[in-house]
């Protein structure tokens, strides 16, 4: 932390490849924020808010931007990603308000077209509390939520995530409370910003969830995936055995089978 912030990360996007523009714009909240096209077709298509992964602590990396440029190409969408501050200068309290509002303003100005919010590990934690908020606000739901890898608890309590962390190659309790510790800030770590996992499920969008058996966050997954059909959400459950954190962005068949499906919701909604 000390490391990043004497020399913080660049957010600029790399990796976009041909055939994709990006255009750097200023939110109302004063965050950097980037507009995706395909550059055939630069104002056509649905939108997608792509919130990128990092515990709330690293900043968008190229992997990030190379699926941002994936969607955009593949599903023709206008991809929405908001460079949000990171702990421990800014919290939950201020960075969850701040993407709802962000979102209302693009369900506003997207007209007929189709909103998802796209999340992957802290994003798609990111998404979910966005989306909490946006109900809770009295404003319209975007057309659909896929989470990838999600963490939404950031208690890290389960009994069976003890089992899982000696097996998870990429990610430890230990870090996530401490990471999870910087983000909530003022506000206790079962609070729905941190942990939207413990915030009411009923009235929100669909869902479309990515999880492996070796990623620690697995049972986040699965107790979401309860929630929301006891609460009457639809929401797709896809769960791959034997895969770690973010399978769903690797360069393997089962990422790549993960993509297909996004690509299809993005374009699509949830069947």
């Amino acid at each position: 932390m000390r490391r990043l912030g004497l020399r913080p990360a660049s957010y600029e996007p790399t990796g976009l490849g041909l055939g994709v523009q990006a255009t750097l714009k200023k939110s109302a909240t004063g965050w950097p924020v980037y507009y995706t096209a395909p550059a055939a077709a630069p104002n056509a298509g649905n939108y997608v808010l792509f919130l990128h992964g990092g515990g709330f602590i690293n900043e968008i990396v190229r992997s990030h931007w190379r699926f941002v440029a994936y969607l955009t190409r593949h599903a023709r969408v206008r991809c929405v990603v908001p460079i949000y501050p990171l702990a421990p200068g800014a919290t939950a309290k201020d960075i969850v308000p701040a993407t709802g509002e962000l979102l209302r303003q693009l369900l506003e100005d997207a007209g007929s077209a189709k909103v998802t919010v796209v999340g992957n590990s802290a994003g798609a934690n990111l998404g979910l509390a966005a989306v909490q908020w946006l109900r809770d606000s009295g404003y319209r739901q975007p057309d659909g939520l896929v989470l990838i890898s999600p963490g939404l608890d950031a208690s890290a309590s389960r009994p069976e995530q003890m089992a899982i962390a000696r097996r998870d190659p990429m990610q430890d309790i230990p870090g996530i409370l401490e990471a999870g510790r910087l983000y909530a800030g003022d506000l206790d770590l079962t609070h729905p910003y941190v942990s939207p996992l413990n915030g009411d499920i009923r009235g929100l969008t669909q869902m479309t969830v990515f999880t492996g058996t070796l990623d620690l966050f697995y049972p986040d997954s699965v107790d979401l995936a309860a929630k929301a059909r006891a609460a009457g959400v639809p929401v797709e459950l896809h769960v791959r055995r034997g895969q770690p954190h973010n399978y769903a962005g690797m360069p393997t068949p089962e990422g790549r089978q993960a993509r297909a499906i996004i690509l299809r919701v993005v374009a699509q909604g949830l069947t």
